[in-house]
């Protein structure tokens, strides 16, 4: 059955893998120039490295808010050496595009990276001119999702009405905090429709035919 989302009217997006899917393995690219980043920055080899990286990720949201924490690194030279990737496996989303177009009111890109990546991924996609705005990890003053205080600050800066919201993301985790404020939640990618949580309201394995075929409201 199509999903029922016709008291939306501001729908936001995480960026990485939900805008896109896993298997382009844009997020593979990301993650290993973060564990290159960690080899050069602490001088640990490879393995320690990387095992420093998964436990500031697990502990505090995102490697970066470790290096902040415990290194005192300025946020710009982590996000633009980790970003500097190749995108030639992304290209322009028909589907994608399609599923947005119809979607009425406002849309929204909430994400834990850069606002130049976010920048890059929506124009290879081809769904620039579909978004109003981006939140991106400058916003929320390097505070990753799910802590609730960002969740709050990105609601006031797009100036969102929880109960006519919709949150789009493929992490489980980062789900909860927006339905606590109100909003309708969606997990999307491979692992979404294992998801039991009672706060994951809606789940689909891609993301371009659930926008396709949800109800939404005439314009």
């Amino acid at each position: 059955m199509s999903a029922d989302l016709r008291h939306v009217d501001t729908w936001v997006f995480d960026l990485d893998e939900t805008l896109y899917p896993r298997e382009t393995e844009v997020m593979t690219q990301v993650a290993d120039r973060m564990t290159l980043f960690m080899e050069q920055f602490t001088g640990l080899p490879r393995d320690e490295a990387r095992a420093l990286q998964k436990q500031y990720f697990h502990t505090y949201g995102t490697t970066l808010s470790g290096l902040m924490t415990h290194h005192a690194l300025p946020p710009e030279q982590f996000l633009e050496f980790v970003h500097d990737i190749d995108l030639d496996q992304l290209g322009p989303d028909l589907d994608l595009r399609q599923g947005l177009s119809r979607l009425p009111g406002r849309r929204l890109v909430f994400t834990n990276g850069s606002l130049a990546h976010a920048e890059r991924i929506l124009s290879k996609l081809g769904v620039t001119d579909l978004f109003e705005d981006i939140f991106d990890i400058a916003s929320a003053d390097y505070l990753p999702k799910p802590a609730a205080p960002t969740f709050e600050r990105m609601a006031r800066a797009f100036g969102l009405t929880a109960k006519n919201a919709i949150f789009f993301e493929d992490s489980e985790r980062n789900l909860e905090p927006a339905a606590a404020m109100g909003m309708t939640t969606v997990m999307v990618g491979r692992h979404a429709l294992d998801s039991k949580a009672d706060f994951v309201h809606h789940r689909t394995h891609r993301l371009p035919p659930f926008l396709i075929g949800a109800q939404v409201q005439e314009v």
